[in-house]
């Protein structure tokens, strides 16, 4: 059975290992560069957190934007993105797992902490794209899968998925 690992904010000293999870998650195409990562570090820090397995390494991540759009567009993936002050949804820019952690819960263990601090926030939702292999993962995790997205990121077919976490619009 797993530790019950720790969830925290992103801090400047977790790039290197980010970037190496982004890449061994995503294609070089969709995968985020080491300095669109130190952007989100520096611009998104409240909503960029990280999971610390037993050992203190970082073993996945999930960032996200605070914006006034419902659903993720490509612009939020370039590196002068910055959150929208009295914005009221969260953007899921990626979240991904280092490989020997898989299916041990750490992806859905950061989308709930993502989740509690949307809500401190006074977020409405928090939505995100993802490919159609991964729809079953989110909807395991209460979001809903709104169809396909207008993003082209990486020339791949993606899918809105949103869970509404308050009715305040």
């Amino acid at each position: 059975r797993p530790k019950l690992m720790k969830v925290r904010q992103v801090q400047k000293s977790d790039l290197e290992t980010v970037v190496a999870i982004e890449q061994a998650g995503f294609s070089p195409a969709e995968a985020a560069s080491a300095s669109t990562f130190a952007a989100r570090i520096e611009n998104m820090a409240e909503t960029f957190l990280v999971a610390v397995a037993d050992q203190g390494q970082v073993c996945g991540f999930v960032c996200g934007l605070v914006t006034t759009t419902r659903y993720v567009e490509d612009w939020m993936y370039e590196a002068q993105a910055k959150p929208i002050s009295n914005g009221r949804y969260l953007n899921i820019l990626s979240i991904a797992v280092a490989p020997k952690k898989r299916g041990q819960a750490v992806g859905s263990t950061l989308l709930t902490a993502l989740e509690q601090v949307a809500k401190a926030k006074e977020i409405s939702s928090l939505s995100l794209t993802c490919l159609a292999d991964r729809i079953g993962f989110y909807e395991r995790n209460g979001y809903h899968n709104q169809g396909q997205s207008a993003s082209t990121h990486a020339n791949e077919v993606w899918y809105d998925m949103e869970k509404i976490i308050s009715k305040k619009f």
